[in-house]
């Protein structure tokens, strides 16, 4: 099965890396966050990844070409001014069945073989992993103005977002046209709509890499071996 990985944007909110390498290039530990999410699909089996490039897409096509990884990597630039939805359309010809699509900023500890058990079983055209967003401060619980608790950063436990990780099935594409347009609005709205759209929900860790802060945070992750997706 084939896994698609977004990693054409420009990262705007990192420039201070993104001036020189393509977000998803940006180290976490020793190595690039996308080798750390193509090397957490591999941990289930997963050995055919399609990148899909736009910006500075040549740093991540010649990592890969120098790097010794087990798996077809094939890195597809899909053009610096696409949106998350056209990027999957220009690799419409490569998707003619089930496969996996995740973002190039995200880390989690999300059991892939349930996520596509979950998704054979409901028999949606798309399934999105709905994750808890974690806090960007620390949380405090006050009692007549003393702090009773202080965790920083924690996951909330309140609502859903959009955490990535799908499985999609090649008529989903329907519902993106050629337009350029982003995955996450009208394609995923018109699914909604249709009933086509499944919800798998992971209570356990999830992180986007968005920000400096983010990255910092991933970094003493790693540096106290407290990494829930290397585990």
């Amino acid at each position: 099965m084939k896994c698609v990985i977004l990693a054409g944007g420009k990262g705007t909110r990192i420039s201070e890396y993104t001036k020189s390498i393509p977000k998803p290039m940006i180290k976490i530990g020793s190595k690039p966050i996308l080798e750390h999410i193509i090397r957490y699909y591999m941990k289930y089996g997963f050995k055919d990844f399609i990148i899909a490039g736009g910006y500075k897409h040549s740093v991540i096509k010649d990592y890969f070409k120098k790097k010794k990884i087990l798996a077809n990597i094939k890195v597809i630039n899909t053009g610096i001014s696409s949106l998350t939805g056209k990027r999957l359309i220009k690799l419409k010809n490569e998707l003619t069945e089930t496969f996996m699509l995740t973002y190039g900023d995200g880390l989690s500890d999300i059991n892939l073989n349930k996520l596509l058990k979950f998704h054979k079983i409901n028999k949606r055209k798309i399934t999105m992993t709905a994750v808890h967003p974690p806090a960007r401060f620390g949380e405090l619980e006050i009692d007549n103005n003393i702090v009773k608790k202080f965790e920083e950063k924690p996951q909330l436990q309140k609502g859903w977002i959009n955490g990535g990780f799908f499985v999609v099935e090649p008529q989903f594409l329907k519902f993106i046209g050629n337009k350029n347009v982003m995955l996450e609005r009208f394609p995923l709205t018109k699914a909604v709509k249709k009933k086509s759209l499944a919800a798998f929900k992971h209570n356990g860790f999830w992180f986007c890499m968005d920000t400096l802060r983010d990255k910092n945070v991933l970094e003493k992750l790693i540096k106290n071996k407290n990494c829930p997706w290397l585990k």
